[in-house]
């Protein structure tokens, strides 16, 4: 009978390694001086902020934009968006980042492939002060189809104790500042990608070349563009307004689009009514309703329309708000409320 070994099996052990060897010297430019050790140990050493100091712990993927990202050959924005996203949500807590780990899993490394993503995670560590201090990579065949991967991303930030942002700070009359996104992020890919597959064969075309056909309505942009920009981060735009306003609370908008995340900022009996009026939807997210007929409610309950952060403060700082962050908009109140949906759009 033929020996097995695990190699035969499709898995070689020092594949990893070898990958991890092309982008040791962007993850050491991540480096701290709170990270103790280097990579490669079994776990991560980072020495502790202090006793008036809060961890905030964080974790996401960046779901089935990673197809699109795999099918148009574009695995940066893979890295970048799974950085972003985290400090986005550690920041929601009033945090910021302090270091990173990931998860990489596939079927058999493409090492080209993991140094792009991983790569670019490590720079956009770099670019945020934030160390990336390890990680795992995993090959498993038979758990994947050729060429497919997935990643996850785990991010600790720290905050003053008394700094934490907590939606019981809330109070009726506040207001909501909204921050532009830059697109969808990463949330609402899997309705984007079956309108993706509806029109490609309507038009009895693969859905490669449905992505990569210019459109007029994204000023001739591909759909695949447009759906690869980059999720926004937007620690610096928080940085101007924690110096200069007092944040009661924010609202990452992610999975579940409006509903889904602005309560989660808000304290139990307030809502917050949101004028639609204050800022243009942007073309993508027209386009996408359209090609699917998606309801009005499934847009808003799925996307974020383009308003990728929600910041509450007193209604006096408002002006404070909008002057320290260009682009910013007032886009609505907090409200009492006692309906099942929190959030209520201006007539």
């Amino acid at each position: 009978m033929t020996e097995l070994t695990y190699r035969a099996t499709g898995v070689d052990p020092t594949r990893a390694e070898k990958s991890l060897a092309q982008i040791r010297e962007r993850i050491a430019r991540t480096r701290t001086p709170e990270v103790i050790g280097d990579i490669g140990a079994f776990g991560g050493l980072f020495a502790s902020p202090g006793a008036d100091r809060v961890l905030v712990a964080t974790t996401d993927g960046v779901g089935t934009k990673l197809e699109i990202a795999r099918l148009l050959d574009r695995h940066e924005v893979v890295g970048t968006d799974l950085v972003h996203h985290c400090v986005n949500d550690a920041m929601a807590m009033g945090a910021e980042p302090l270091f990173f780990l990931d998860y990489f899993s596939t079927s058999r490394i493409d090492p080209a492939v993991f140094a792009r993503v991983v790569g670019a995670m490590a720079d956009a560590c770099a670019a945020h002060g934030c160390a990336l201090i390890g990680g795992e990579t995993a090959e498993m065949p038979g758990m994947y189809h050729p060429g497919a991967y997935d990643v996850a991303g785990f991010l600790v930030g720290m905050v003053a104790r008394e700094a934490i942002l907590r939606p019981d700070s809330v109070s009726e009359g506040d207001v909501c500042i909204g921050l532009a996104s830059s697109g969808l992020h990463t949330n609402g890919y899997t309705l984007a990608r079956a309108i993706a597959a509806r029109i490609a064969g309507e038009q009895g075309r693969d859905v490669k070349e449905a992505l990569t056909t210019p459109h007029p309505e994204l000023g001739g942009r591909t759909l695949g563009d447009a759906l690869l920009v980059p999720h926004t981060s937007y620690l610096s735009q928080f940085r101007a307004l924690r110096s200069s306003t007092h944040v009661r609370s924010i609202a990452h908008l992610t999975g579940g689009g409006w509903e889904g995340n602005l309560p989660r900022a808000l304290p139990a009996g307030l809502g917050a009514v949101i004028d639609r009026g204050t800022w243009e939807v942007p073309a993508i997210f027209r386009v996408l309703a359209e090609l699917g007929t998606v309801p009005e409610v499934d847009q808003w309950d799925t996307w974020n329309m383009g308003i990728g952060l929600v910041v509450i403060v007193p209604a006096s700082d408002a002006p404070a708000a909008l002057r320290v962050v260009p682009g910013a908009v007032a886009i609505g109140r907090v409200e009492a409320t006692s309906g099942p949906r929190r959030v209520r759009w201006a007539a």
